[in-house]
């Protein structure tokens, strides 16, 4: 008798609720991540020890309008195959890194006191990839770039560089969803910068990609350059991480800013031509793009170490008033919104 996929529940804080807090961020749109907006689930490929599977993530039916009532319900979390108990554990911890799980309902209610504008929506949270090394590659695709030219990116690292699951059964009647994980830092590492330019579109970022790669690789038994631990830890000063990433290849002043705010150091704004639009077009602002930028950032200096949230929700939800509410956009329609033409 075949034994059936794995089925887990994930637990989750008492005011989380997955349409909001996962669809919080662009990244979301991007592979191997694939919301369905039909019947709000999240599909994730993950590199697990044994070979790849889908995790497809769920907390309840289908919604027109957020419904409180789903607020803390757990997770269900299903996968394409039977997983090992060291996997299920691998593939809890991602998920709770791409959630943020560990942001408690006391650190989001101290965001809420900081910046009353978001507590009725209970808006806090935003979606992440499962690891630093995913995050930072992402941040370098989507720098000096359309939205579009991003969200073509990383769907070609994926399928050019990642690994396929052999066979998903079950999960879903729809066939949607991605099938590659994300590139391994082990993978990247090997490839040629003409594999990246030519196969997976990257432009000129193919061998920055390639040296922050073998960064994060673990070679012939040694241990990597750069180890996420130290990134990840409350206790390392927010000073030494963002003077360690400006230190990296390919990462400037708005790539090291935002991944400071992947990393849950939210003090700092990644400013760039958005944050200019946003400003000139919300806020009202005058001025060159340079004085613009400043102002911008004085404006949200004031959040103090939730600047980066009050910034970020401020533009989502322009975004939304353009697109409609982030958990019914779909990744083959309205990432081509998100240019500065029809913004």
């Amino acid at each position: 008798m075949t034994a059936r996929p794995t089925r887990m529940t994930l637990s989750v804080p008492g005011d989380y609720l997955l349409a909001r807090d996962y669809c919080s961020y662009g990244y979301f749109l991007l592979a191997p991540n694939h919301w369905d907006p039909d019947t709000h689930t999240l599909y994730r490929v993950l590199d697990l020890e044994d070979s790849p599977a889908v995790l497809a993530v769920n907390q309840g039916p289908p919604f027109r309008t957020l419904p409180r009532g789903l607020r803390g319900k757990p997770l269900t979390v299903r996968a394409s195959r039977v997983l090992a108990r060291a996997e299920q554990s691998r593939a809890k911890a991602a998920l709770s890194r791409i959630l943020r799980l560990d942001e408690d309902r006391r650190t989001i209610a101290a965001f809420h006191r900081a910046d009353p504008r978001w507590k009725r929506s209970g808006r806090g949270r935003l979606m992440r990839s499962p690891t630093l090394f995913e995050d930072i590659l992402k941040t370098v695709t989507s720098c000096n770039v359309t939205w579009p030219s991003t969200v073509n990116m990383n769907r070609r690292l994926c399928e050019v560089l990642g690994r396929k699951v052999a066979q998903v059964s079950d999960l879903t009647s729809a066939t949607c969803f991605f099938r590659h994980t994300f590139p391994t830092p082990e993978k990247l590492a090997r490839a040629r910068a003409t594999t990246l330019r030519g196969r997976c579109r990257v432009g000129y970022r193919d061998r920055r990609m390639i040296e922050l790669a073998r960064l994060f690789a673990s070679r012939r038994g040694k241990p990597p350059t750069l180890d996420p631990r130290w990134f990840e830890d409350p206790r390392t000063p927010s000073g030494e991480i963002h003077d360690t990433l400006l230190s990296l290849p390919g990462i400037g002043p708005y790539a090291a800013a935002n991944i400071m705010q992947l990393l849950g150091r939210y003090d700092r704004l990644p400013l760039d031509t958005e944050s200019v639009r946003h400003g000139r077009d919300v806020l009202g602002l005058a001025g060159t793009d340079a004085h613009v930028m400043k102002k911008v950032a004085d404006h949200f200096a004031p959040f103090g170490r939730h600047a980066f949230r009050s910034y970020w929700f401020e533009m989502w939800t322009h975004y939304e008033k353009k697109v409609g509410p982030s958990w019914t956009w779909r990744r083959e329609t309205d990432a081509n919104q998100f240019t500065a033409s029809k913004l």
